[in-house]
C-alpha cells in the first residue's frame, strides 16, 4: 500500500519527501530504507510504542510502516504525455492513495512554474490532467460497455448507465471520487480503477511566519477539501528540513517549543497517510520485540496472523487479546491475565486498532 506525493513542480514535493525519508522519530532514529530513487519506507510515529517500549524493556522495537513515493513534478498537458506527463500519471496508478502538496509561500528565490502563487489554481491544473486521463478511459468503458446491453440484463443496463453518468460528471470537471455510489455501483466504478477516485490528503506548505497561524489560502483550502471529504495538513517542507538536520531529540524538541509546535509536521503528515490508506496497527509486545504490525481495517484475527507468517493463518486456533489500555493500566501481560482482562478470540474477531496480540496456531 503506497502513498504518492504529487504536485506542480516547485512546490516544495522533494523536500518534503527527504524530509519523510530521513524523519527522525520521536524517541528514536528508526531507519529509513530506499527501495528506489523515488520509492522510501517511513517509520509511523506512534506514543503507543514508546508506551511498550517504556513497559515491556524489550530487545528491540519495530514501528510499522508507509511506503511514500515521490512522483515527478507533472506540468500541463501531462495526460497528452506532456514532460513526464506518461511516466508521472503510471506512477500514480500504481498508488494507493494521494498527497497532493500545495505551494502556499511566496519566494523569489524559488521560481514558480505558472508565474505565481496560487494554490487553488495549481490544484485544479492538476485535477484538469487526471480527469483527462481518467475520461480517455471512461470513454473506453463506456463503448465496451455499450456492446453488452443488448443483452437486456438488468446488470449489463446499470453499469453502462453508471459509466455514463460517471462520463458526464467527469466531463464537468469533477473528481470522481465525489461521484455518488451505491452498493450496486460502487463495484462497476471500482473496476475501471481511476486516478480521481482515489482518497486524497493536501498538504499546504507554508513558510515560516504561517506555521503557527496559517495565512489567507489556508481557510480557502481547507473549504475546498471540505467538498471534496478529503484532509487538510499545514507544514513547512522548509522548517521539516531544518529539524531533521538536529542530532539530539532534546535539540528538536527545543526548536520546536521556539516554533510553538508540538512535534515535527511530517509526523502528522504520516499517521494521516497512514488512516488514508485505511491502515490500522496492532502489536505483539515480548521481551526480545515490541512490534507494530500493519493491516487493513476490517481484517479478522487469522488475516492479522497472516501478516507475521502465513502458517500462522493456516493453522490458526485462536488469538490472545489485550487492550492497549488494559496493558497499560496494569502494567504487564501476566498482571492483564490475572485481572481478567485477557479476551479470547476465534476466527471471526474483527481486530481492532492497538490490540495486543498473542496467536495460538497449529501447522
Amino acid at each position: 500500500m503506497k502513498c504518492g506525493i504529487v504536485g506542480l513542480p516547485n512546490v516544495g514535493k522533494s523536500t518534503l519527501f527527504n524530509c519523510l525519508s530521513n524523519a527522525k522519530a520521536q524517541s528514536a532514529n528508526y531507519p529509513f530504507c530506499t527501495i528506489e530513487p523515488n520509492l522510501g519506507t517511513v517509520s509511523v510515529p506512534d506514543p503507543r510504542l514508546n508506551k511498550l517500549e517504556e513497559l515491556v524493556k524489550p530487545e528491540r522495537v519495530q514501528p510499522a510502516v508507509v511506503e511514500i513515493v515521490d512522483i515527478a513534478g507533472l506540468v500541463k498537458g501531462a495526460s497528452k504525455g506532456e514532460g513526464l506527463g506518461n511516466q508521472f500519471l503510471a506512477n500514480i496508478r500504481e498508488c494507493e492513495a494521494i498527497i497532493h502538496v500545495l505551494r502556499c509561500f511566496e519566494n523569489g528565490n524559488i521560481v514558480h512554474v505558472e508565474g505565481s502563487v496560487d494554490p487553488l489554481r495549481d490544484k485544479e491544473i492538476i485535477d484538469i490532467e487526471l480527469q483527462l486521463k481518467d475520461l480517455e478511459t471512461v470513454g473506453k468503458a463506456v463503448d465496451k460497455a455499450k456492446k453488452f446491453i443488448k443483452s437486456g440484463k438488468k446488470e449489463d443496463i446499470l453499469t453502462y448507465e453508471t459509466l455514463l453518468a460517471l462520463q458526464k460528471f467527469l466531463e464537468d470537471g469533477r473528481n470522481a471520487r465525489e461521484f455518488e455510489t451505491n452498493d450496486l455501483t460502487l463495484p462497476i466504478i471500482n473496476e475501471v480503477h481511476l486516478l480521481t477516485k482515489k482518497p486524497i490528503l493536501y498538504v499546504c506548505n507554508v513558510d515560516e511566519k504561517s506555521i503557527k497561524n496559517g495565512n489567507e489560502w489556508i481557510p480557502k483550502i481547507e473549504e475546498m477539501a471540505a467538498k471534496e471529504g478529503a484532509e487538510v495538513v499545514v507544514l513547512a517542507a522548509q522548517i521539516e528540513a531544518d529539524i531533521n538536520e538536529l542530532e539530539t531529540y532534546e535539540e528538536r524538541q527545543m526548536f520546536l517549543e521556539e516554533l510553538g509546535l508540538e512535534e515535527p509536521g511530517v509526523n502528522r503528515l504520516i499517521r494521516k497517510a497512514y488512516a488514508l490508506l485505511k491502515l490500522q496497527t496492532y502489536f505483539t509486545a515480548g521481551v526480545k520485540e515490541v512490534r507494530a504490525w500493519t493491516i487493513q481495517k476490517g481484517w479478522t484475527a487469522p488475516q492479522a496472523a497472516g501478516v507475521i507468517h502465513t502458517d500462522f493463518e493456516k493453522g490458526f486456533i485462536r488469538a490472545e487479546v489485550i487492550k492497549f489500555d488494559d496493558f497499560v493500566n496494569y502494567g504487564s501481560e501476566a498482571k492483564v491475565k490475572e485481572a481478567g482482562k485477557m479476551g479470547v478470540e476465534g476466527k471471526e474477531y474483527i481486530v481492532q486498532d492497538g490490540d495486543i496480540m498473542h496467536f495460538r496456531f497449529n501447522v
